[in-house]
């Protein structure tokens, strides 16, 4: 079976089988590996990815679904330079493991890309999908406030 689909910016099409998931697609086919594949059942969030600019479990589509769309990985979120989101995270410690990381990300990059001044429960409520075992929650809503600061012109 054929898709054609955007990722990271660039036309990708190619034979896939026809069960592949979203995620094996991104990490086996396109060595796209910052995803990761944890609970492969839609609970942790560590293979989330934009898909039109929404955050999704990929673990939880198959490849073919995305036909037609643009998916954005953590690969192509930080493809220039860091971006002030991944910063956030640096600079208020919200890294440990980094296992959660890349989904974490990207979630609350969907996150403020609809709604670029969250409150504390929208961010939570944003980031609810994604489990962290490492660092708790409180420096991960800090990031996201502290972007959210930054790109309402407040913040850094």
């Amino acid at each position: 079976m054929k898709v054609s689909l955007t990722v990271n910016g660039s036309a990708i099409e190619t034979e896939i089988l026809p069960l592949l998931r979203l995620s094996g697609f991104l990490r086996d086919v396109l060595g796209l590996t910052g995803l990761k594949e944890g609970c492969c059942e839609g609970e942790c969030g560590a293979c989330t990815v934009l898909l039109d600019q929404k955050p999704v479990n990929s673990c939880l589509m198959l490849a073919f679904q995305a036909q037609g769309h643009e998916i954005l990985t953590i690969e192509g979120l930080g493809k220039a330079d860091i971006t002030g989101l991944q910063q956030a995270f640096l600079d208020v410690g919200a890294v440990q493991c980094g296992y959660c990381t890349p989904g974490m990300v990207l979630a609350a990059e969907g996150l403020l890309r609809a709604n670029p001044c969250p409150d504390e429960g929208e961010i939570r409520h944003g980031l609810a999908g994604n489990i962290c075992r490492c660092t708790g929650f409180e420096t991960i809503v800090q990031a996201v406030f502290s972007e959210s600061a930054v790109r309402q012109g407040m913040g850094r």
